[in-house]
């Protein structure tokens, strides 16, 4: 994680290429999903596009700040919060995927009016989604408990994932000064967006290379215990780090996340 978020994007205008823009879970139990992360969260539910399925928008405070959608009952994916990634054109972004090796899953498809989308993996595994704005610019509020506050993804190395990332969105890579962590900050025009953190033999066998997303709390210690009265696990202990207090958690359907109150 690195320092405080800007609010590109929240002003009515599309994200930049390759920020961040939207976080969404495919589960399959909608209903008990909805439950957990309005009462974890103070989310409240609006239908969405529906091409793929029953699909809710997240809303706070009537912002828009997370998708869920419902799996179909045969598709045993895994349950992961995926972070899709800003495109002016996400046909273009998606042969970039597979031209500098990734490939792409899912689309690209329009949903409805909203935008238009494609879920891809990167060429070590790890899964994202690439979404171009139409009348759904993305999430329109960060900053505040119940936001989406940090991307991350846990791979092996960040050498060659890095530089996957780079070649397609177009970021400028800005690598930790530390011989003991392999730490690549993804940054637009100077903005940081996203991290890469290389974990090499620590990355988790059942899990492989991944998108972890964070979401701002106001206590992170007693957000973790309000996760496990609604039935979530603890996943690593609430830790103080330079740039907040950081725990990591699992929904009931077993979609991990963090939980993060940010020094501001």
């Amino acid at each position: 994680m690195t320092e405080a978020r800007g609010s590109a994007g929240l002003n009515g205008e599309a994200y930049p290429p390759g920020t961040p823009c939207w976080v969404s879970l495919m589960v399959h139990g909608l209903a008990a999903t909805q439950e957990f992360y309005g009462s974890l969260f103070g989310w409240e539910f609006r239908p969405g596009p529906q091409q793929l399925g029953p699909y809710v928008r997240a809303l706070l405070d009537g912002h828009e700040v997370a998708g869920i959608g419902q799996l179909p009952p045969d598709r045993h994916l895994p349950i992961a919060w995926t972070p899709y990634l800003a495109s002016t054109d996400v046909d273009l972004t998606a042969e970039m995927v597979r031209h500098c090796g990734g490939t792409v899953g899912v689309g690209p498809l329009d949903a409805a009016d909203a935008g238009r989308l494609a879920v891809a993996t990167d060429p070590s595994g790890a899964v994202f989604g690439i979404w171009q704005a139409a009348a759904h610019l993305g999430t329109t509020i960060t900053g505040v408990p119940g936001t989406p506050a940090w991307n991350e993804l846990f791979t092996r190395d960040t050498v060659g994932v890095a530089k996957f990332y780079e070649s397609v969105f177009g970021y400028e890579q800005e690598p930790l000064a530390s011989p003991d962590v392999d730490y690549v900050t993804l940054r637009v025009k100077g903005r940081p967006v996203a991290g890469v953190h290389g974990v090499g033999r620590a990355l988790p066998r059942d899990r492989g290379p991944h998108w972890l997303t964070s979401f701002e709390v106001a206590d992170t210690d007693k957000a973790v215990t309000r996760v496990t009265d609604l039935g979530g696990h603890l996943l690593k202990p609430a830790r103080d780090t330079p740039h907040g207090r950081v725990a990591t958690v699992v929904d009931p359907e077993g979609a991990v996340f963090s939980l993060v109150h940010t020094d501001r």
